[in-house]
């Protein structure tokens, strides 16, 4: 069958993946309402056309935080990669080096940072980090993440206490005995139901930001309170997060609080926004309501089941490039789209 878009990747991951892995990836929290519905909003925003335009010449290339890349679409953190293929990781970094887009590794990945880097070198790589505990854990990991060329941290904020993943809970979900969280091997207990991070607050930035030169973010910023804590940190920027781990009221939805947030930092720091994203259209929404980029999880993962094979990053490559050809009104990287353009 050829695959379309998306969702022909999604059915064929729900089809060949093992189930415990399928829900795993599938899965929200608590009943997933909230995952359900941060996917139905974006189709809630209208697009306003507009005709006569000289669309000759289109150029979808955008920065973050300076370093370019060939459109505005990232791979966001997620965990355990090995469970849609063996490679893990590496494929992924692999398929963002070749569409020239930024990865952000996981604290929860299952194969090393010095495998990523190696993998994709000299590549766009920012790395997500949970915060544990044990601070010497976590500020090992932001040290060693720096030594291999990762230029970004991102650090979780929306997770000082996990929702319960019922099909998880159902399936016994664990790593299988030849799979290892591999950054975390030696530091703590890991893979349990009920998680250990320490609940961050507004210290934690200036315990963890890197010494050198590395980028940092925050993720996730809901509403016009976190913004505006983060604002009082010079360097941050500001980044959504899906909710995988949480199933939080529907006003906390991505799209309808990327305005408020867009708002509320009135062009200081760049705004990301993941979750949802499935169409080249919610990826133009999300621009035209101030975002400056967004990241995808889930439709990465699917892209890495695609018919398992060596070439396997080529599959999440090509799962890419169909988002990105899925763009209906064409952009200029100096006129960005704005609210103008959608009826919300």
């Amino acid at each position: 069958m050829a695959m379309v878009c998306l969702s022909d990747f999604e059915a064929y991951a729900k089809k060949y993946l093992p189930k415990i892995a399928w829900d795993f990836f599938a899965a929200g929290a608590d009943d997933c309402s909230t995952r359900d519905e941060n996917i139905l909003a974006y189709k809630r925003i209208h697009f306003r056309p507009r005709m006569l335009r000289d669309v000759s010449m289109m150029d979808i290339r955008t920065k973050l935080l300076g370093t370019e890349i060939s459109f505005p679409v990232g791979i966001a953190p997620t965990g355990f990669h090995q469970l849609a293929w063996p490679d893990g990781e590496k494929s992924t970094a692999r398929a963002a080096k070749a569409m020239n887009i930024c990865y952000i590794a996981s604290t929860y990945s299952t194969c090393t940072l010095e495998e990523i880097s190696a993998a994709a070198p000299g590549s766009l790589r920012w790395f997500q980090l949970y915060i544990h505990r044990n601070r010497a854990v976590s500020q090992q990991l932001v040290q060693q993440a720096e030594a291999l060329g990762f230029q970004g941290l991102v650090l979780t904020a929306d997770l000082p206490y996990t929702g319960k993943r019922r099909d998880d809970v159902r399936n016994g979900f664990r790593l299988p005995p030849h799979m290892q969280l591999k950054n975390l091997e030696g530091a703590f207990e890991v893979c349990k139901m009920s998680l250990s991070f320490h609940s961050p607050c507004w210290r934690v930035p200036h315990e963890t930001k890197p010494l050198g030169n590395c980028c940092f973010s925050i993720c996730c910023t809901q509403g016009v309170s976190s913004p505006l804590l983060i604002l009082q940190h010079p360097g941050l920027t500001s980044c959504q997060h899906g909710f995988w781990l949480q199933n939080p009221m529907a006003a906390s939805l991505q799209i309808d609080a990327l305005v408020e947030v867009v708002e509320a930092v009135q062009g200081r720091v760049e705004v990301y926004l993941d979750g949802g994203i499935r169409k080249g259209s919610d990826v133009l929404k999300a621009l035209a309501l101030g975002a400056k980029c967004v990241f995808i999880g889930r439709p990465a993962l699917w892209g890495l089941a695609y018919k398992v094979s060596k070439e396997n990053h080529l599959n999440l490559v090509r799962n890419l490039e169909e988002l990105a050809a899925l763009f209906l009104l064409p952009v200029n990287r100096e006129k960005r789209p704005n609210t103008k353009r959608v009826l919300l």
